[in-house]
């Protein structure tokens, strides 16, 4: 009987595919189908992650600003002196380095100071805003601080000049301007680049007393 030759032993590598046996291939067979089923396990076990919310959609607000109300639909991310200027006209609070160092944007919220380049609007809801065009008396007549930095000569190009006001009455208000040197500390984050700063501590000194302190 003649041998047969086709028949290969167990593990013997096929003539068609050098170099892989059956057990190679199994091997490789279950480990390209455990790849998928890792990573579709490892995407379900990514917790879900919750859809940031926009910003950049409207909020009703409400300021009231020198006794006024006013209702707006502002950007969560806009500024108190944006608003007062750009949305409420309310242009004699000055922008100057919009970084918060020079004073020339200082208002008053609920009779504090604040610089309004570094407040975002809707912080002031429902507080008072108080800025140089409401400082007057309902008369018309102008403010004791007003009327001194008039007759001191306190400015020159006057752009500081609103900041420096409102910046003055609360300083009195704080019972910060007890002598020349208390004046000159508590005012100091309010910069004049005229140098008008003798006449400022002499216009404060002067309006201390009208204003009861």
């Amino acid at each position: 009987m003649t041998p047969d030759h086709s028949a290969r032993p167990e593990g013997r590598s096929s003539p068609a595919a050098p170099g892989l046996d059956r057990r190679s291939f199994l091997g490789a067979g279950a480990c390209g189908a455990a790849v998928p089923l890792l990573g579709a396990a490892s995407a379900a076990a990514q917790p879900a992650v919750a859809a940031a919310p926009d910003v950049r959609r409207p909020l009703d607000v409400k300021l009231r600003i020198n006794g006024q109300d006013h209702r707006l639909a502002l950007d969560s991310r806009t500024t108190l002196l944006d608003v007062l200027r750009e949305e409420v006209g309310l242009t004699g609070t000055k922008k100057g380095c919009d970084q918060g160092q020079c004073g020339a944007c200082t208002v008053l919220l609920d009779g504090t100071r604040v610089l309004s380049c570094l407040t975002l609007a809707v912080m002031a809801e429902g507080r008072a805003v108080t800025t140089i065009e409401g400082l007057a008396r309902p008369d018309g007549s102008l403010h004791p601080m007003q009327q001194a930095f008039v007759d001191h000569d306190a400015f020159q190009c006057g752009y500081c000049t609103p900041g420096q006001i409102l910046s003055a009455v609360a300083c009195v208000q704080e019972g910060h301007a007890k002598d020349d040197a208390q004046i000159r500390e508590y005012m100091s984050g309010n910069l004049c680049r005229c140098a008008a700063y003798p006449n400022i501590v002499a216009a404060i000194n002067q309006a201390k007393s009208e204003m009861g302190a």
